[in-house]
């Protein structure tokens, strides 16, 4: 029997401080908390049925440094209400890349430890009929 890999699960990112983290990904990007621990120094979301995992890192070489792409069906508007909210953009959304029938479109964020972070939208291409 053939071994496969099923989706992804759970991303975890290593962070400085665990309480400005939650309020970061809870209060700022909104998203659900599952629970946290304190005393461990880790809190759990839910990012559309995949698990994120920010903890505290021990110092040493296996700190990761991912980069995590949210999809959102209009990025214009997220960017105008994250940018409320006061996420830090590096700047405006902006095309990524553009095939025969989709855009990409791209924005990219950084949370309290200086992560990049990324807003994307894929915008179908309306081909014009011959």
């Amino acid at each position: 029997m053939a071994i496969k890999l099923g989706p992804i699960g759970q991303i975890h990112m290593a962070v400085t401080d665990i309480a400005r983290a939650v309020t970061f990904y809870r209060d700022v990007l909104r998203l659900p908390l599952l629970f946290e621990s304190q005393e461990r120094k880790m809190a759990f979301f839910d990012c559309g049925g995949i698990r994120l995992y920010v903890g505290e890192a021990e110092p040493g070489p296996d700190v990761s440094h991912p980069l995590l792409y949210f999809r959102v069906d209009d990025i214009d508007k997220a960017y105008r209400g994250f940018k409320r909210r006061g996420t830090p953009f590096e700047r405006p959304p902006r095309l990524a890349h553009e095939g025969e029938s989709e855009q990409l479109w791209l924005a990219f964020f950084r949370d309290p430890d200086g992560t990049l972070l990324a807003l994307m939208e894929e915008r179908a291409v309306l081909v014009a009929e011959k």
